[in-house]
């Protein structure tokens, strides 16, 4: 199996593989998402650690659990050979309807068959109102018309 763009990545490869990594997130289909990672993937997301695929799905079904509303626009930051640093905010509100925005950054490794290997993960969130918020596209894939991170100032 290989999950196009594969590495060793060009600034559009690049750009393309972070735009279908936040598509994916942006399903909260967490079986589907799992399948962009390799069955050994390692991961550091907060303080939570994951060890496999199996492990990655898992942590994503209760992530979207916990998350509603989710949304989530990702950007490039850099890049090389099989390499991608992303930045990235996510909105939602906790089940007693307070809202987030969480920041952060990630750095990712591929294998050849473009499955992401290794992926860790900083996140801050940062209490908002529901007037704060600025991702309003209905769930699911970000619009293409819709602003990036850059564009609105985050």
């Amino acid at each position: 199996m290989s999950r196009p763009p594969l590495p060793p990545f060009t600034e559009e490869s690049a750009r393309e593989k972070v735009r279908l990594a936040e598509d994916g997130w942006n399903s909260r289909d967490a079986a589907k998402v799992s399948l962009a990672y390799s069955e050994d993937t390692k991961w550091r997301n907060r303080s939570h650690f994951v060890a496999n695929r199996k492990e990655a799905e898992a942590f994503l079904t209760d992530k979207w659990e916990q998350e509603k509303e989710y949304r989530l626009i990702k950007e490039l930051f850099a890049f090389r050979d099989n390499r991608i640093a992303v930045r990235y905010a996510y909105e939602w509100h906790d089940d007693n309807g307070n809202w987030f925005r969480s920041y952060g950054n990630e750095n990712w490794v591929f294998g050849e068959d473009g499955l992401m290997k290794e992926r860790y993960a900083c996140i801050n969130d940062l209490p908002i109102s529901e007037a704060d918020r600025k991702f309003h596209w209905p769930q699911g894939r970000r619009p293409d018309d819709h602003p990036g991170l850059s564009e609105l100032g985050l």
